[in-house]
């Protein structure tokens, strides 16, 4: 099998434990080779809440630190829509080096989780 299918495999296996709603949304996160995106899920209502990607971040620096920039202002956004605690979902991915930087921005912002 291929890393994406292996990927694809694994995501599914959290995502059946894991679930989102208004109060506590579902925080989806994509790497690709370049970018990391990510995006605040209501699965009650099947809407996306809020979204950011690394493409407008415009700082110079590694993807780490480009994807700790992003979970700040990602959870700058969250906690504007007064939302203070969110559910994460790491996608598949090994929790490490761009998707821990994510998520120590979001919880530097101060959400928890």
């Amino acid at each position: 099998m291929t890393n994406s299918v292996q990927r694809k495999i694994r995501h599914y296996r959290v995502r059946k434990n894991i679930s989102g709603s208004s109060t506590l949304p579902r925080v989806s996160v994509f790497k690709s080779l370049k970018f990391l995106s990510a995006q605040a899920i209501d699965d009650d209502l099947q809407k996306t809440i809020c979204s950011v990607t690394t493409k407008a971040i415009k700082s110079k620096g590694t993807k780490t630190e480009t994807s700790s920039e992003a979970g700040k202002k990602f959870g700058e956004a969250l906690l504007k829509l007064n939302i203070k605690s969110i559910v994460f979902d790491r996608g598949g991915y090994k929790y490490t080096g761009r998707v821990q930087a994510f998520a120590d921005g979001i919880r530097s912002a101060g959400i928890s989780f």
